[in-house]
């Protein structure tokens, strides 16, 4: 059974940072291209970041682009955020994703494993 377990999420002032991680099992890990989407009260799920399966490409949302930082590990299965420069627009659930597709990887359509999420709230 694939899981994918987030970690890290909290409560941070402007301008703080944080490191999310994503412990994934039941599956081979450096098969997927992983992502992180998140999502906001009241709004729709968006993309943040991506990585390809041997951690060479990125992808990024404009939103974050220059203050967060996708990289994965592959030896111990586990993909991070790192989240730098954090401002209250950024406060959402944000969920890791798996995805074998190598088209669209911008879309929550191409992945198809996701974990349950992990809360971040920046206060102003």
């Amino acid at each position: 059974q694939v899981q994918l377990v987030e970690s890290g999420g909290g409560l941070v002032q402007f301008g703080g940072s944080l490191r999310l991680s994503c412990a994934a099992s039941g599956l081979s890990f450096s098969s997927y291209g992983m992502g992180w989407f998140r999502q906001a009260p009241g709004k729709n799920r968006e993309f943040v970041a991506t990585i390809s399966r041997c951690g060479g490409n990125t992808n990024y949302a404009d939103s974050v682009k220059g203050r967060f930082i996708i990289s994965r590990d592959n030896a111990n299965n586990t993909v991070y955020l790192q989240m730098n420069s954090l401002r209250p627009e950024d406060t959402a659930v944000y969920y890791c994703a798996a995805r074998s597709s190598l088209v669209r990887t911008t879309t929550a359509e191409a992945y198809k494993y996701w974990g349950q999420g992990t809360q971040v709230t920046v206060s102003s």
